[in-house]
C-alpha cells in the first residue's frame, strides 16, 4: 500500500497507528454504513484504567427525548466546577467509553468533574436532536446545582459544544464560563485549503467528513443555519472564552483555526493551540501520543485558569 503523501508530514508514532487504522479498515466509513462502522469502531474501557478515579458515576439525565445516558468523573478534591463533555464521531459514532481515558484524565488533572453524554446519533435521530440533548443537559445540571459550567468537546462534540453556548446567548440563558473546542466541525462549506491538502488523511478522510455530515442535516443543506454550522453566525460576540485545539494533519483544521480567529475578531478571549505530527482524533487516545498529553493538559490549565479569573492556559 503507498500512503498518501499528507503522512509524511505524521511523526513516527502516528504513522504507525495511522497504518494500523489503514490495515484495520475494510473499508471508508461511508462505504461501511452506520451500524458496522459503529461495530468496528467501538471501544471499551480497560479493566485497569491509566487515570484511576475514586468515584464515576453512571446517570440517567431526563430530556425531551427521555433518559439519556451519561457519566460522571468525580474530581479527586471538592470539584471547582463541572464541564459537560460530548464526545466526537461525525455525530454517528462515538460512544462514552471511547471517551473514557480523556474524561478520567480531564478530571483528575483539572480539579473539574467531567460530565460525558450519550447524545442521540444521526442518521436515526439527525440535526438538531443531538444538540437538543445537550440544550437539554446543561438545562438539568443547572437545575441540580452546578453553578460553574463549563462546555467542550472533540470534533462533532466541539459543534455541539460551540452550537450550545450559541443557542444560551441566543435565548438569553446563562452562558458556560468556558467553551473547549477540539478540533472542532464548524462550517459545511468544506472549502478551507486544508480540506484538500489532507483529503486522504488517517482516520478522517474528506469524502467520509462530508458523508457524516450529509448523515447529520439529512442530506440537505436548505435549513442548515449557526446550530448547524457555527460559522455561519453573523456575529460570535459576548460568547464565552474558548480553548481550541486543532491536530496539524486534519481536514477539519483551517475551519476550527478560522472560528478561533473570528473569536478572537469578535471580542472573545481565544487560546489556540495546534498540536503537530497527529492526525484527527488524537485528544482521545490517551497512552498512544504524547500530544495527547499535551492536549490534555492544554485544557486542564486552562480549566485551572478559570478559577483564577484568566480566560487560557
Amino acid at each position: 500500500m503507498t500512503e498518501p503523501s499528507c503522512w509524511a508530514r505524521l511523526d513516527r508514532t502516528a504513522f504507525l497507528v495511522a497504518q494500523a487504522i489503514a490495515a484495520a479498515m475494510p473499508a471508508p466509513v461511508r462505504e461501511l454504513g452506520a451500524e458496522t462502522a459503529r461495530a468496528m469502531l467501538a471501544s471499551t474501557p480497560s479493566e485497569v484504567p491509566l487515570t484511576p478515579l475514586d468515584r464515576v458515576e453512571d446517570l440517567a439525565v431526563p430530556t425531551r427525548a427521555g433518559q439519556l445516558r451519561a457519566r460522571r468523573y468525580h474530581a479527586p478534591a471538592a470539584p471547582d466546577g463541572v464541564l459537560l463533555y460530548l464526545h466526537g464521531g461525525g455525530f454517528v459514532l462515538g460512544t462514552l467509553d471511547g471517551a473514557d481515558e480523556a474524561c478520567r484524565a480531564i478530571a483528575a488533572r483539572s480539579g473539574w468533574d467531567v460530565v460525558s453524554l450519550e447524545y442521540r446519533l444521526a442518521p436515526e435521530d439527525p440535526f438538531p436532536a443531538a444538540l437538543e440533548d445537550a440544550i437539554d443537559t446543561i438545562a438539568w445540571l443547572r437545575k441540580n446545582g452546578s453553578d460553574r459550567i463549563a462546555v467542550g468537546g472533540d470534533s462533532a462534540g466541539g459543534n455541539l459544544a460551540a452550537a450550545l453556548c450559541l443557542y444560551l446567548r441566543e435565548h438569553g440563558l446563562p452562558l458556560p464560563d468556558t467553551q473547549i473546542l477540539v478540533y472542532p466541525a464548524v462550517d459545511d462549506r468544506f472549502s478551507t485549503p486544508s480540506w484538500t491538502e489532507f483529503a486522504d488523511a488517517p482516520l478522517l478522510t474528506t469524502a467520509d467528513a462530508r458523508w457524516l455530515w450529509e448523515q447529520y442535516v439529512g442530506g440537505s443543506s436548505a435549513a442548515i443555519d449557526q446550530y448547524a454550522a457555527p460559522m455561519k453566525a453573523a456575529s460570535l460576540r459576548d460568547l464565552p472564552p474558548a480553548l481550541v485545539l486543532t491536530a496539524e494533519i486534519d481536514p477539519l483544521r483551517d475551519d476550527a483555526e478560522a472560528y478561533a480567529g473570528r473569536l478572537r475578531t469578535d471580542g472573545v478571549p481565544t487560546t489556540l493551540i495546534r498540536h503537530n505530527g497527529v492526525f484527527h482524533g488524537f485528544f482521545t487516545e490517551v497512552g498512544t501520543f504524547p500530544q495527547t498529553g499535551a492536549a490534555l493538559d492544554d485544557v486542564a490549565r486552562h480549566l485551572r485558569a478559570i478559577d483564577s479569573g484568566h480566560s487560557g492556559p
